[in-house]
């Protein structure tokens, strides 16, 4: 099937939820007539299919996307909370005076500074590499988790 092809999950007319009522089997020709429900990654635009294709291939690094369609930080984060919202999930916003992980990043760091060192430093890196979109937040609180030696 060529990209082209892809059934549309809205209506171009209205926006609404397009039924699919047959389906038909390409080798034998065999047919099913019913109302069949095309699944959550239906309610997708075309764009945003192709943006969960590309964040797929990337195995969700952040800035490997932001690198694949020459966007920025912003943009991806953006694109994927309407990913999120389109497939029926609440999506929390960030409110701007609230810092969001730069400030968290910040306030980590003043923490930091009055551990041991190496622990600080190592801290450091897992909220940067947060920061900057490398790993996610289960696995920042799995490896900081890991250095306070907890399970």
């Amino acid at each position: 099937m060529t990209p082209d092809r892809t059934m549309p999950g809205q209506c171009p007319i209205c926006g609404g939820p397009l039924e699919v009522t047959r389906l038909e089997c390409g080798a034998c020709g065999t047919g099913l007539t019913g109302h069949f429900y095309p699944g959550r990654f239906g309610r997708l635009s075309r764009e945003q299919q192709q943006f969960i294709e590309v964040f797929v291939v990337c195995r969700g690094n952040i800035k490997e996307v932001e690198r694949v369609l020459g966007v920025s930080y912003p943009t991806v984060r953006g694109r994927l909370e309407q990913v999120i919202e389109a497939l029926g999930y609440p999506v929390e916003r960030r409110e701007a005076g609230a810092g969001g992980a730069a400030a968290n990043t910040a306030r980590a760091g003043a923490r930091a500074s009055s551990e041991e060192p190496g622990r600080a430093e190592k801290r450091r890196k897992v909220l940067e590499a947060l920061r900057r979109g490398e790993i996610s937040t289960e696995e920042a609180i799995r490896q900081l988790r890991e250095q306070r030696g907890e399970r």
